[in-house]
């Protein structure tokens, strides 16, 4: 039992992960517009480098769905959870 909710929480922290994927891409946007509009003239060079960075922060977020989906394929369902709860009442 204590594997199935180990397994719960390391999908729930996986959210997590997704989220702090999002706050990540917004830090690199904001600096990379920051870094624009005070050297307009290396603004190509700073869109390749941002959309570079944005790439790599995507493709944690699509690796921590797909462990995500793996982990839930996992899990029991959830008659068979409230069925071993019941049990332990008793």
């Amino acid at each position: 039992m204590v594997y199935f909710a180990l397994l719960a929480i390391a999908v729930s922290l996986l959210a997590i992960a997704a989220f702090g994927c999002g706050i990540g891409q917004g830090i690199a946007v904001y600096g990379a517009a920051n870094g624009m509009a005070r050297q307009p003239d290396m603004a190509g060079k700073i869109q390749l480098v941002m959309f570079v960075g944005l790439a790599f922060i995507e493709s944690l977020t699509i690796y921590s769905l797909m462990v995500s989906f793996i982990l839930l394929g996992k899990l029991p369902k959830t008659e068979a959870v409230l069925e071993v709860i019941q049990h332990a009442i008793k």
